[in-house]
């Protein structure tokens, strides 16, 4: 299907160009603080929490600090478990969703494991309730050695020191109704290809890892999740967002190989959520206790499956 009709940036089958770039992201508009939204919330955690700041991005003429939380009585004998939201600025929940654990219920982890927290990886992307950064890249596609997104290179090099020690990571995403209306057709209209429309799933899922999908951990996330909101069904096809749903709301993909912030570790347990919440049946609230009631199954599964 013509982009064109969706996208009004760029020539039809004419991958961008610095131009192309420039007038994208100059209708780019901040929606909403970083400054007041996370580091406001994440500033009262230095109390029970050691937070430092991992990097910094400097898009002039602004400049975000990027910020880490780490449990205080760290281990070298204890697992560890690292949790990362805000990878796509626009997916809410997995931003607040990750604060919010972290205040309610990290905690319960002390003596049992080491927490890290990456609550916002993308906090220009935030501000303007975006999937790419700056540079029209996605950096959930940009974790890789020379990454093209400073939001991907910079939580590579917080977590490389970590990367044979982690034990479980969760990723926290959304899927929302502007996959369709925004993303997609414009990331057809930046690579030059045309635009085939999906379907959006109505519920929570999971993406596993096609090359170590861990199933029992994937089905105790769901199941935890499930008492919190309704999980995806399959499609008359039987896939969710074009792949196969392998199990009760989970797909897989090849998460190291498509660049995915699930992959830069050598967890044995690892997963990213899928929240929706432009559902009618799910609230704000109810989407950041969903991806908190993940985090907590996949770190108790971990603790108990080591």
């Amino acid at each position: 299907m013509n982009t064109q009709a969706f996208y009004p940036i760029g020539t039809p089958g004419q991958p961008w160009g610095a131009a192309e770039v420039a007038q994208w992201r100059s209708q780019q508009i901040r929606h909403r603080s970083y400054r007041d939204d996370v580091i406001a919330a994440v500033e009262p955690l230095r109390s029970r929490f050691d937070v430092s700041e991992y990097g910094r991005l400097d898009y002039a003429p602004d400049a975000y600090p990027l910020f880490a939380i780490k449990s205080r009585d760290w281990r070298d004998d204890l697992p560890t478990m690292l949790v990362t939201g805000g990878v796509h600025g626009y997916e809410t929940s997995g931003v607040h969703g990750a604060l919010l654990f972290v205040d309610r219920y990290a905690a319960d982890y002390a003596g049992r494991a080491n927490l890290l927290i990456a609550p916002c990886v993308s906090p220009w992307a935030y501000e303007r309730i975006h999937r790419w950064n700056i540079d029209a890249i996605d950096p959930n596609r940009s974790f890789r050695a020379d990454s093209p997104a400073q939001e991907s290179a910079a939580l590579i090099r917080l977590v490389a020191p970590l990367r044979t020690g982690v034990l479980m990571h969760i990723d926290l995403h959304e899927t929302t109704d502007t996959d369709e209306s925004e993303f997609r057709p414009a990331l057809a209209a930046r690579d030059g290809k045309d635009y085939d429309p999906g379907e959006i799933p109505d519920g929570f899922y999971l993406v596993g890892d096609s090359e170590d999908p861990q199933p029992e951990f994937q089905q105790a996330v769901i199941a935890a999740v499930e008492q919190v909101t309704h999980i995806a069904p399959a499609d008359a096809s039987g896939e969710i967002i074009g792949s196969t749903v392998v199990a009760h709301g989970v797909i897989n993909y090849p998460v190291r190989s498509l660049g995915l912030c699930a992959g830069i570790t050598d967890a044995r347990y690892r997963t990213t959520t899928e929240v929706y919440p432009d559902s009618p049946r799910a609230t704000p609230e109810q989407c950041n206790a969903a991806q908190a009631a993940a985090v907590r199954a996949a770190i108790d599964f971990a603790l108990a499956h080591r």
